[in-house]
């Protein structure tokens, strides 16, 4: 079968996928309820309007397609770049070319990762551009293509050092893999511990809190909480999305408590306490530096079993794909191929943890703050911000959501506060 006939019949087998994907999305109703919950504050009926009901209908019909096709999308563009002989031909190329030695590994990666970034940059432009319609990004188009090209710099830099290490490492041979991930276990944490202070900054800014009341009160329920903070950082969203948020991020010195200025707008002062105990609650628990042993545990089981994909695909494939040995120069789209599919794999164990997560931090937010004052607004106020579906369907639930469902934190909240008015004397 010649190139051509393969990457047709996988197009064909991509439409047949998205052909599927939208028909699930379509007859999945969005913000369907059991009867149990019909009429109570975790209907969206009872506080959508009508018009924001059928918006986010057709919203999240359109985010669930597009994230079904980003992943095909993806695969399509490396097995392109693979089965069509481009990263054969650029290597060759650029050995045959008078560039210095040094400078190859980086024009190769360049390439690569600048092909591969505008093949893909139709379906984030369509995903901004469905945000924009239904008002959930603010941002204009100027200041969006600003972000998306400090990803580009900031994934360029990443991936060339990333691959790099990589090359070298698996070209010395025996257990590679396990070599490469003891370097991976800094590199880990060390990115943890930069993003709030170094990375976030570059896209946003962070300022202190406008509100010292506020901010009072957030550093006295972190102090009860024993998190080493004091001051909050008010991080200005609002020109980006109205979209509520806010987090507590970092490691050691790079702690951050960061409330987005769309809470601050939106929220009254129980709902920011509200919000704000639930991301303490993460930190309460642990949650940051779990976050890390699973990130470090998952790169361990994600190296030793795409080791093995790996050296399997290059012994059978290589020659095609022109693929020499395991630290050849061309087979960086077939480790971004495999990187990918593990991810997409991995999807729904990690989202299930991340849910769990997110699960305890809201129990400790009402335990800790004694009230449930401000939590069934706050969610309500969070799901109406971003149009959200409140309970989406079975298989959107395994390989999107990483929080539990609106419906779900919404019905915990009226329990504990069930639980606690008829525990009160």
């Amino acid at each position: 079968m010649s190139t051509f006939s393969r990457l047709r019949r996988y197009g064909l087998t991509l439409a047949g996928c998205a052909a599927l994907v939208a028909l699930y999305v379509w007859y999945t109703s969005p913000n369907e309820v059991p009867a149990s919950y019909v009429g109570t504050p975790a209907d969206p009926a009872t506080y959508f309007t009508v018009d924001q009901l059928r918006d986010s209908a057709a919203l999240n019909a359109i985010r669930n397609g597009i994230f079904f096709m980003s992943w095909p999308w993806q695969w399509a563009i490396y097995l392109f770049l693979l089965a069509g002989g481009w990263t054969r031909a650029w290597k060759r190329r650029i050995e045959e070319s008078a560039l210095p030695r040094l400078t190859r590994l980086p024009v190769y990666v360049l390439l690569v990762y600048a092909v591969s970034t505008a093949l893909y940059l139709p379906l984030k432009i369509a995903s901004f551009w469905v945000s924009r319609s239904y008002n959930i990004s603010t941002q204009a188009p100027g200041g969006w293509l600003e972000d998306r090209g400090l990803d580009f710099a900031i994934g360029y830099a990443t991936l060339l050092l990333v691959f790099a290490v990589s090359r070298w490492i698996i070209s010395r041979g025996g257990r590679w893999w396990l070599r490469l991930w003891l370097v991976s276990v800094p590199f880990t944490l060390f990115m943890m511990y930069v993003q709030p202070v170094v990375i976030d900054p570059l896209y946003n800014r962070f300022d202190e809190l406008s509100d010292p009341a506020l901010e009072s009160a957030i550093v006295d329920l972190a102090q009860r909480a024993n998190i080493p903070a004091e001051r909050v950082y008010e991080v200005h969203m609002s020109g980006k999305t109205n979209a509520i948020n806010a987090y507590v991020s970092g490691i050691g010195g790079s702690l951050r408590i960061v409330l987005w200025d769309t809470a601050l707008a939106k929220l009254d002062r129980p709902e920011i306490l509200q919000i704000m105990a639930h991301e303490m609650g993460h930190y309460v628990k642990h949650h940051l530096e779990w976050s890390a042993i699973g990130a470090i545990g998952s790169s361990l089981a994600l190296l030793w079993l795409g080791g093995g994909i790996y050296r399997i695909v290059v012994r059978t494939k290589g020659r095609e794909w022109g693929i020499g040995s395991l630290s050849d120069l061309s087979a960086l789209p077939l480790l971004l191929l495999l990187l990918s599919v593990l991810n997409f794999a991995a999807l729904p164990i990690s989202n299930a943890v991340s849910r769990q997560a997110e699960g305890a931090a809201d129990r400790y937010a009402l335990a800790v703050l004694g009230t449930a004052d401000g939590a069934v607004s706050m969610h309500q106020q969070l799901s109406v911000a971003t149009l959200s579906d409140v309970n989406p369907p079975l298989l959107v639930k395994w390989l999107r959501s990483t929080h539990p469902s609106d419906m779900a934190r919404i019905a915990e909240a009226e329990r504990y506060a069930r639980a606690h008015e008829a525990a009160a004397p």
